[in-house]
């Protein structure tokens, strides 16, 4: 069964909404789905979730458009105590985004760090939201050290050097689905020549939907688009794809 190693189930109203959205993932196969925090509130909201469903995972994490509205020392505190929880499987989503700057680039940085040091503290993979800052968040990676949790650089934009540099640093590179567009970038190349082990496939959803959805809400049913799209590339099934990433999830996560 395919896993959807990356959405935000929050973002889809609870109730009727969030239940068809769920149904339409068990439709489609979907096996395994990690839902991601990105404040303290929406990673409760995320446990929440993953304790309704048993099929979902949850991360927590605070996202750096929003650490300029946290206080570091509290939110170290209750993001240890989210993660006692055995469904908090990983600390994220963090990372850098100098597209937005929608927090000042040193306090993105010091969360950065910080919060990788609490996953290493509690020994816990991480997820990386990382967009126009590569170099600056491979350095931060590099310092810290976290090989020995490693993690995933999500929704992975950079080209094939950074793709095979993040792979020695210990990390997983999540497809998502710009893939299947018609300006891709760097991510055929990526999904065509890295080793099949290093890589996970997502939708972020609701954002980014792959063709034939493109321009719709994403959810977690569309992953099969992503993964046929990687398959096409790499010349082999469907089938193979989804064994060997859903494979590569349990592999970090032992879930």
């Amino acid at each position: 069964m395919l896993t959807d190693s990356h959405a935000h189930l929050t973002m889809f109203t609870a109730g009727s909404d969030r239940e068809t959205v769920m149904q339409n993932a068990e439709k489609a196969g979907i096996g395994r789905i990690l839902t991601i925090g990105t404040t303290l509130e929406d990673s409760q909201q995320c446990l929440d979730i993953a304790r309704q469903y048993p099929q979902v995972l949850a991360t927590a994490g605070v996202h750096p458009h929003e650490v300029k509205d946290v206080e570091l020392a509290a939110c170290l505190d209750t993001l240890k105590a989210l993660a006692k929880d055995e469904l908090v499987v990983a600390i994220g989503e963090i990372g850098l985004d100098f597209y937005y700057n929608l927090s000042p680039k040193d306090m993105q940085q010091e969360f950065f760090r910080r919060q990788l040091e609490l996953a290493l503290e509690l020994h816990l993979p991480v997820v990386i939201h990382d967009r126009d800052a590569h170099d600056e968040t491979l350095s931060i990676v590099e310092d810290v050290d976290v090989s020995s949790v490693g993690g995933i650089f999500h929704c992975f934009s950079g080209d094939l050097t950074m793709a095979e540099r993040v792979r020695e640093l210990g990390f997983l590179i999540s497809i998502a689905g710009p893939v299947t567009f018609k300006k891709p970038g760097h991510l055929p190349e990526i999904a065509a020549r890295l080793p099949l082990e290093s890589l996970l496939i997502e939708t972020d959803c609701p954002y980014l939907a792959p063709v034939p959805f493109r321009g719709k809400r994403n959810e977690p049913a569309y992953v099969r688009y992503t993964a046929k799209k990687v398959a096409e590339f790499r010349g082999i099934s469907l089938d193979e794809v989804t064994e060997r990433t859903s494979q590569n999830f349990v592999d970090l996560f032992r879930r």
